[in-house]
């Protein structure tokens, strides 16, 4: 193997920093229901969560690609380009958890390798292919994850219309298990993905690898990054996702989970990059909107649909500068 300079070393690291971000932020996006409607305890939750994120992010490659091939073009970038990018990313990612904001980790890197090329190489660089189907992603989050809550919680509501609360929630709350395991294999599938795309595509910049193709210690380095973040947990996003925006009982938890899931899944194999956070809160909305509206505190939700709408402009720009610091001191 090609030896690995030492500006690589740095870039590589940084993806790995980000990565291990990504599991800490976004490991309340598995757990955060299970652990509301107190079917699992905080820890049996974070250590489920990291094994099946991990087993997710070694399910395929497909997110991957769309990542590393088709956001900005590989080839009018370089490793101050994915660098920047990745600061961008620990930066805001980092302080939205001090806040106990629920980030999207996807609208971060997608938005910081987009302000890091076009910082780089401008308006050219963007591929808009791999923008379209950030698009697509957008609307299954949104729709998808709220219109699946809503249908899975009416179908519960008459399956078991005529059993007792009692018997529902003692079912409920082992099927919450599955559906959380569920959710977080679903995570790792699609989010562990993107910064192992990343990775890869650093790889070919530092000219390591001859071509995008993903290395399988890739995959394993990437993926037990992202299950050592998850295993840190972010606690504070844990009680915004899990107790503030609806009250959940256990089987509204696993139909949240089972939306979510889904939604995510059917993305993951299409290769399309999208938001877990996004897909879960929706999910969560759309299971809370069943009982009535009033049950979803409205006013938590906007303050969630705030950070994933600052997500995109505020990392861009932090990359952008970031790229533009580097240069001028690289000279």
């Amino acid at each position: 193997m090609p030896e690995i300079s030492l500006g690589l070393a740095v870039v590589l690291l940084l993806i790995l920093g980000a990565e291990f971000v990504n599991g800490w932020t976004d490991a309340p996006n598995a757990i955060a229901t299970v652990v509301g409607t107190r079917s699992l305890a905080p820890w049996q939750a974070v250590l489920m969560a990291a094994v099946l994120n991990l087993v997710g992010v070694l399910s395929g490659t497909a997110v991957a690609s769309t990542i590393g091939k088709g956001i900005v073009d590989p080839k009018a970038v370089d490793l101050i380009t994915v660098g920047g990018a990745m600061v961008g990313i620990i930066i805001w990612s980092t302080a939205a958890a001090q806040w106990g904001i629920p980030t999207s980790e996807s609208h971060a890197l997608v938005a910081g390798l987009t302000g890091a090329g076009l910082a780089t190489a401008g308006p050219s660089v963007v591929v808009l292919a791999g923008w379209k189907k950030v698009g697509i992603g957008l609307l299954f989050s949104t729709f998808l994850g709220f219109l699946g809550g809503v249908a899975i919680m009416a179908a519960i509501y008459w399956l078991f219309r005529k059993s007792s609360p009692g018997s529902v929630k003692g079912w409920f709350r082992w099927a919450q298990v599955l559906s959380s395991g569920f959710m977080a294999f679903s995570h790792g599938s699609n989010d562990g993905q993107k910064f192992m795309g990343t990775f890869t595509m650093a790889l070919v910049i530092g000219g390591v690898l001859p071509s995008f193709e993903i290395p399988k210690w890739v995959m394993f380095l990437c993926a037990g990054t992202m299950a050592l973040g998850t295993i840190v947990g972010g606690w504070e996003i844990m009680k915004t996702m899990g107790m503030k925006v609806t009250r959940l009982e256990t089987h509204q938890g696993f139909a949240a989970e089972m939306a979510a899931a889904s939604t995510i899944e059917l993305a993951s194999r299409m290769g399309i990059p999208l938001s877990t956070t996004h897909t879960i809160s929706t999910a969560i909305m759309g299971v809370g909107s069943v009982r009535r509206a009033s049950a979803v505190r409205w006013g938590v939700t906007a303050e969630l649909i705030t950070a994933w709408v600052l997500t995109f402009p505020i990392c861009a720009a932090i990359s952008w500068f970031v790229v533009k610091v580097m240069r001028l001191i690289a000279g």
